[in-house]
């Protein structure tokens, strides 16, 4: 059994400006990407301009879209019944991998038409960097003591100072930062080495996303305001997850169909 080191989720207080190690997770995801990006921006013929164009786009979709799909998709009703909060109470924490998801779709599109650049190659493009935001996102969750999943007894079970019952339990954020963020850049990046068909990067992050979120969401337990959909087991996770697991078959199928063409 481990015991979590319980890190000050506040790194310095700065007069009324308190640095977050939360906050500094995402420098350090976008910073990653960036430097990646920059290494491969003539897979789509970009300039160094190019990629910080992306980024911005990429960012505020990240940003934007985080915040706006966990005030739609998990709390509705309470932000619907006061739009204002989605602003205001941005201090009180709240980000949706979906939603912020759909706001790299959107950035990414509006790149595209902008810059004039295939909207199969950047699609692929930001994939393989994708997951580098994702680990340290993560790793943020872990400093924050969130996310934390079902009570177990194995080896690496660990217990969170902040759970009220002091169970060891599964470090589902860590189970995340590894499958979704670490092995799953290292799997695209050096997949992405070899030219490939178009949409088949993207296919394949959607499918290694998908199904990794899919089997953790097993152990993570769910918000407390939503709680289970299904017995012990069906999460809203697991709902939200499944359309990334159809498109990404979907695009994988569609791009063996035309090589064999």
């Amino acid at each position: 059994m481990l015991i979590h080191p319980n890190f000050d989720p506040v790194i310095v207080n700065l007069g009324p400006v308190s640095i977050h190690w939360y906050g500094l997770m995402y420098i350090f995801g976008f910073a990653g990407a960036y430097f990646v990006a920059n290494l491969r921006k003539d897979r789509i013929n970009c300039s160094g301009d190019d990629i910080s164009d992306l980024f911005f786009y990429g960012a505020l979709g990240v940003i934007a879209g985080g915040r706006l799909g966990y005030c739609l998709l998990y709390k509705p009703q309470e932000y619907l019944a006061s739009p204002l909060k989605i602003i205001t109470g941005i201090q009180d924490g709240g980000m949706s991998f979906h939603g912020g998801f759909i706001g790299v779709i959107i950035a990414v599109i509006l790149f595209s038409r902008k810059k004039n650049v295939a909207l199969p190659a950047i699609a692929d493009f930001v994939a393989v960097i994708a997951p580098i935001g994702l680990f340290f996102g993560r790793v943020g969750n872990f400093i924050n003591q969130e996310l934390w999943g079902r009570p177990t007894d194995l080896p690496w079970g660990m217990v969170f100072t902040n759970s009220p019952d002091k169970l060891a339990r599964h470090p589902s954020m860590v189970y995340e930062a590894i499958l979704e963020g670490l092995l799953l850049f290292l799997i695209l990046f050096i997949i992405s080495k070899t030219p490939r068909k178009a949409w088949t990067i993207t296919a394949l992050f959607l499918l290694g996303y998908g199904f990794s979120r899919f089997l953790i969401e097993f152990v993570r337990l769910p918000d407390a305001h939503i709680g289970y959909l299904y017995g012990d087991w069906l999460t809203i996770g697991h709902l939200y997850t499944i359309p990334m697991i159809i498109i990404g078959t979907y695009l994988l199928l569609m791009t063996n169909k035309r090589a064999r063409k």
